[in-house]
């Protein structure tokens, strides 16, 4: 027994000198694969993010892998080399509240530095707890921002907690700046709250901070009952995740979230993110959740996000028209 102890400690030792990173538990962590050139079919992930780096003309795709971000890079959007871990935990990161995980970090670039917005996972239970169908009740869990002069990290924290109040549960942060203001939108976690809401916060201008007060701008039970956002027969809640927004050439602001397995549209008519936001009926999608937009250096519009929506899900990009009334899917990119 001890020596088959030693020959497992010996092939790890192996690996990591022969630079192949270590599979991950868990759907959150499936992306991690052995370091090299790989297809994007090939990866096996959920919660992913593109940033099209105009400085070095180089896409980074990022996502979690248990208690750390992992990141791929690509010049094409086609062939994908990886993975390396841009940021993991440190121990005492959240004081004596140990991290469990780290969910859907988004890479931004702002003002010459690099973010990563993330959701930072704990069982500690909050001191009071509300009334909630999770027999696990209220935890920390939070959004929070991480800053690095390179895409590649290193990444440290502004603070040993989230960004967003600590009391509130609070998912899928992400970054919009209107009229040179930086805000942080984000999810109200429908654990917390049952009726999931998204709400937004402005953030000083190196958003080491918020600075002011969060405002709900709608909730999940707003959408159209054909988005199947239906609470159950015994109560649990009203679902919002990932939100991510891009002004449409007519000036409207669109923000595509997802509730359940449907990913789909509201629209701020006005352009500003205090809306007034209206939904659309039919979802962008079905099956697959957590999207985010960006555009390829050519000038396409592209839609990531996951699918199906639970499983041995897959990262997918999507071709998208932006009619200036509506986001359209096309077709999956490169196919």
């Amino acid at each position: 027994m001890k020596h088959t102890l030693y020959l497992m400690a010996a092939l790890v030792l192996l690996c990591q000198a022969a630079g192949i990173a270590q599979p991950q538990n868990g759907a959150r962590g499936r992306g991690r694969m052995a370091y090299g050139i790989h297809d994007i079919d090939s990866l096996s992930w959920r919660d992913n993010c593109i940033l099209a780096d105009e400085a070095t003309k180089t896409y980074y795709f990022v996502g979690p892998a248990g208690r750390s971000v992992m990141s791929y890079k690509s010049k094409d959007l086609k062939h994908w080399e990886g993975p390396t871990i841009i940021f993991t935990v440190p121990d005492g990161f959240w004081g004596d509240k140990r991290i469990n995980s780290i969910w859907a970090p988004e890479l931004h670039k702002y003002n010459g530095k690099y973010y990563i917005f993330c959701t930072f996972d704990t069982s500690v239970k909050f001191e009071e707890q509300w009334r909630n169908w999770n027999s696990n009740g209220r935890v920390y869990r939070g959004s929070q921002i991480l800053v690095s002069d390179s895409p590649e990290g290193p990444f440290k924290a502004f603070a040993p907690h989230s960004t967003m109040p600590t009391d509130m549960m609070t998912i899928d942060g992400t970054l919009w700046v209107e009229d040179g203001k930086p805000y942080m939108v984000y999810c109200h976690e429908w654990v917390q709250v049952t009726d999931g809401a998204i709400g937004y916060v402005p953030l000083k201008d190196d958003l080491s901070d918020i600075d002011g007060e969060p405002h709900n701008l709608f909730r999940a039970s707003y959408v159209n009952s054909t988005w199947g956002a239906k609470i159950p027969p015994e109560g649990s809640g009203y679902v919002t995740d990932g939100p991510f927004l891009y002004k449409s050439k007519s000036g409207k602001l669109f923000m595509i979230w997802t509730t359940n397995n449907s990913c789909g549209l509201a629209i701020s008519d006005s352009g500003k993110i205090a809306g007034p936001w209206r939904q659309q009926d039919e979802p962008l999608l079905t099956n697959a959740g957590h999207g985010m937009i960006c555009k390829s250096f050519e000038g396409q519009l592209l839609l990531v996000l996951h699918a199906p929506y639970w499983g041995q899900t897959k990262p997918k990009i999507y071709d998208l028209e932006d009619t200036g009334e509506t986001l359209k899917v096309i077709k999956e990119h490169g196919k």
